[in-house]
């Protein structure tokens, strides 16, 4: 999975929602989108690199706050047998 390039597109998307004159519901629309159409393995890794220091400064400052504030409801679902 690449990471440079899950990066991009969160920030891509960070970057449509922040245009919204609602913060939180910009925070709670990048969080949503990324929810709903992003694959488990890429939310994870995008989770992960959030502890990374240097891809985490590539992260705009909305996609960093989305995923503070969401990493629970981001994080896959597991399933038990």
């Amino acid at each position: 999975m690449d990471v440079d390039n899950l990066i991009e597109m969160a920030n891509h998307i960070g970057e449509f929602f922040d245009s919204m004159p609602d913060h939180e519901e910009a925070i709670d629309g990048v969080a949503d989108h990324i929810r709903r159409f992003w694959e488990p393995r890429m939310r994870l890794a995008i989770l992960a690199a959030l502890d990374d220091a240097s891809a985490s400064a590539a992260m705009e400052p909305i996609v960093r706050e989305v995923l503070r504030k969401h990493h629970a409801s981001l994080q896959p679902k597991t399933v038990s047998a």
